[in-house]
């Protein structure tokens, strides 16, 4: 068991970072939720709040699906993770999306996190028995078209951690939980200026709003990753061929810091005891202005990024990408590069990330992969 929650822990803490003495970083359960499942998105910086619609837009801004050119998508992805530890842990996402009117679309999506086989032993000379502990989440969304410029959209999710086997304790038990998302998407009307045309792109996604995820009854509960994404863009629509698409996101874990309750110095159990007696909703609107070291480093909890996609007549594109991170709260900081290939309805998207953080970064040198089959009819954008 303690190799399991081991093994956890160092996926969690990878991802989410370190942060510098005397900052408290945010960690949550079920951190997977927070990781790119899409990687044309991961070619930008892992961002996509704001940018044009794809059948991996449940993950981003569902509200985007009302505006997808085609009538119906299915996305597969794959990304390998903590590549340079382990060959079998990964995350892979498979999303389906029907634009069944031209103001109405839903989607279904699937998000599942592998840790790999480990092998358990009691004793050191005890049979190994073997365990696959994983997590899982099940998404279903709708979206509708307010205005020919607006859509929104909420998102049910189904959250299932099975990191406590049976195989190695009977009374073990997988935690669940579930959580809604509620999103908003703008996309203007193709203007004309001097030397080109354009197109202004914003969202915004409330996700993972849910209770906390508890694995023993009576035991301590880890709030969900609850997460606030803002973001902007614009398509530099140079002629019939050429597009360059500009985006911007920012990030903020809605979750409360940690911090010294009693004010005796340092953060022990009863702190722990007070945090955890926070619940979800209460923890939402703690979580912007509860920094112990005040705005500053409210601040410091909000995460941004930078991408770019240029799209030679919708049949290649090549993309790049910064996210950035305070060093008070993780300092997860990198470049990304990527690409996406179209044959007919079939498109192919691959990226690469590049660390420029001293703290290693589990998606570090490795590629990541998506396939989408675009099918039905087309809608025109004007």
């Amino acid at each position: 068991m303690k190799k399991i929650l081991g093994l956890f822990a160092i996926c969690s803490v990878v991802y989410i970072g370190h942060s510098q003495e005397g900052y408290q970083e945010i960690t949550t359960g079920v951190p997977f939720l927070l990781i790119s499942a899409d990687a044309r998105a991961s070619g930008m910086g892992d961002l996509g709040v704001a940018t044009s619609p794809n059948a991996f837009s449940q993950q981003w801004n569902p509200s985007k699906y009302s505006f997808s050119e085609r009538e119906v998508g299915i996305g597969v992805s794959y990304t390998p993770y903590l590549r340079e530890l382990a060959t079998d842990i990964s995350l892979m996402n498979v999303t389906y999306y029907n634009r069944y009117s031209e103001r109405s679309a839903y989607a279904f999506s699937l998000k599942y996190f592998g840790l790999g086989e480990i092998l358990f032993r009691q004793g050191i000379n005890d049979e190994p028995i073997p365990a696959e502990p994983n997590e899982f989440a099940l998404d279903g969304s709708y979206t509708l078209k307010l205005s020919e410029q607006f859509s929104m959209g909420v998102t049910g999710r189904y959250i299932r951690s099975n990191l406590k086997l049976q195989q190695i304790d009977a009374n073990s038990r997988s935690a669940n939980s579930f959580a809604v998302d509620v999103s908003g998407y703008y996309q203007s009307e193709e203007k004309v200026y001097n030397d080109f045309n354009g197109r202004w792109r914003a969202g915004f996604n409330l996700s993972n709003l849910g209770p906390k995820i508890q694995y023993d009854e009576g035991g301590q509960e880890s709030f969900l990753p609850a997460n606030l994404k803002v973001g902007a863009g614009f398509d530099f629509i140079m002629d019939q061929d050429n597009t360059i698409a500009l985006s911007s996101e920012f990030n903020k874990l809605l979750v409360p810091t940690p911090k010294d309750f009693d004010g005796d110095g340092d953060i022990d159990n009863t702190d722990n005891d007070l945090y955890n007696n926070i619940d979800f909703f209460e923890g939402v609107f703690k979580s912007f202005n509860d920094a112990p070291d005040g705005f500053s480093e409210e601040l410091s909890e909000i995460t941004w990024a930078l991408g770019g996609e240029y799209n030679y007549r919708d049949v290649f594109a090549f993309r790049s990408g910064y996210y950035h991170e305070s060093k008070k709260k993780g300092v997860r900081r990198y470049f990304t590069l990527g690409a996406g290939f179209k044959f007919n309805n079939t498109t192919i998207d691959v990226s690469y990330l590049f660390s420029t953080s001293n703290v290693a970064n589990p998606l570090e040198n490795t590629l990541r992969f998506g396939l989408t089959f675009n099918l039905g009819e087309t809608y025109y954008q004007y």
